[in-house]
């Protein structure tokens, strides 16, 4: 059974690119090699430095695991949608409005 490949569009391919050059800046500020950085997140040395292109084929959890190598960073996933002003609009809107009872 093979994988289908999945569409990734310019402007998320370009925040992959931006997340990963941000995870690499992470590791080098805090003078961490990258084979230190795989063998804590328990992945390869390949995966990291995929994870550092922003390539969007690594599982998420490959990404999860280098931000926890990195010193606790991947509690920030806990902030992913938590606002959801779009979706939050769209639910009020499927609100039923109350009723009034009758005027006798």
């Amino acid at each position: 059974m093979s994988k289908s490949a999945v569409i990734i569009l310019p402007d998320t391919q370009e925040i992959l690119t931006n997340m990963g050059e941000q995870i690499k800046l992470a590791r080098l500020r805090r003078n961490l090699s990258a084979e230190l950085v795989a063998e804590r997140a328990g992945i390869s040395r390949a995966t990291l430095w995929s994870v550092e292109k922003g390539t969007s084929t690594v599982a998420i959890g490959a990404y999860a695991a280098v931000l926890h190598a990195l010193g606790g960073m991947d509690k920030d996933l806990e902030l992913v949608a938590k606002d959801d002003e779009y979706g939050r609009r769209l639910q009020d809107l499927n609100l039923v409005a109350p009723k009034r009872a009758r005027k006798r």
